[in-house]
């Protein structure tokens, strides 16, 4: 299988090295950094485990017209740079290829489809954690189920061998019919740890071992799920408070990705989490006053970094 991962940053990097390390497909990176894609080629990628570490080569490139006739690519860019992406891509793009999302937020599946067509895009979620500690130098900091598939709801042919490549490298990966229940669910457990995480500078662990961010991340969740009743959405998953916080202990060493964005002065994808809880609750009357909060705490630290030297 040839296979093209857009973005070399900690989810992209953790995805390629596990690949890679199989020897079973022909795997490139696509970044947006000639520098950056010449490092890689030399150097490849290093990752961190609780069990040690390994290293393995990669190739990589920053122009899309050396990727020929993908089977499949995977996004791992940051949401507000979708669109922009798929642009990019969509002309090297042949009837059989697909594109696959495990983006954190809303937005990103229907954005794909209009872009690529319905047909090529498969959509979902992954517990992986993955905590960036240099160019190409990873920390494999959680481990979960990643869980695949599209907006019309069919287990097609073309999904089974992209399961199995996950389930061979060491990812367990399963098939749904209904992906929206698993974004939403994905959803909300972002909605309860990435904000306040990058607000306190915490751990994902820390964030449920004292009182004042439990309080926080239970208000957050509630109100998020309070939007999903209405919406009518199922998710995965019973009690969805206790769930963050099962995810919190499993990730306990990790930097959600926000964290990690906010330490390096990066734009986050707030408007694509608890932004999107905001714009929705707004829309249909459902209150939701502490991720408005949070949003704007977010916003507000993102305005501070073209002022700080």
């Amino acid at each position: 299988m040839k296979i093209v991962i857009i973005g070399p940053g900690a989810m992209g990097c953790l995805f390629a090295g596990y690949f890679a390390k199989k020897k079973q497909n022909d795997i490139l990176i696509l970044g947006n950094s000639p520098r950056r894609a010449k490092r890689l080629n030399e150097n490849g990628i290093k990752i961190e485990t609780e069990k040690g570490s390994f290293s393995v080569k990669i190739n990589a490139t920053a122009r899309a017209s050396d990727i020929n006739s993908p089977d499949l690519i995977i996004i791992c860019v940051k949401s507000y740079d979708t669109e922009k992406v798929l642009k990019t891509i969509e002309p090297i793009l042949t009837k059989d290829s697909r594109v696959l999302t495990l983006q954190n937020g809303l937005g990103n599946l229907e954005m794909m489809s209009e872009i690529v067509g319905t047909e090529r895009v498969l959509g979902g979620i992954t517990a992986q954690a993955a905590t960036f500690l240099g160019e190409g130098y990873i920390r494999h900091a959680g481990i979960g189920e990643t869980v695949i598939g599209n907006i019309s709801g069919k287990l097609t042919v073309s999904m089974r061998p992209i399961r199995e490549l996950f389930n061979l490298s060491g990812f367990p990966t399963r098939l749904t019919k209904d992906v929206n229940s698993i974004i939403w669910s994905k959803l909300i457990i972002n909605v309860g740890i990435n904000a306040i995480s990058a607000l306190t500078r915490l751990q994902n662990g820390a964030l449920i071992e004292s009182q004042g961010t439990r309080e926080v991340v239970s208000l957050a969740v509630t109100e998020a799920v309070r939007l999903c009743k209405k919406k009518r959405i199922k998710l995965s998953y019973d009690d969805p408070i206790a769930k963050v916080e099962s995810v919190c202990r499993a990730t306990a060493s990790n930097l959600s990705s926000m964290l990690q964005d906010v330490l390096k002065k990066r734009k986050t994808e707030i408007d694509y989490i608890n932004g999107a809880i905001v714009r929705q609750a707004k829309s249909l009357n459902v209150p939701a006053p502490t991720n408005l909060i949070l949003t704007d705490l977010i916003k507000s630290i993102e305005s501070s970094f073209s002022l700080q030297a």
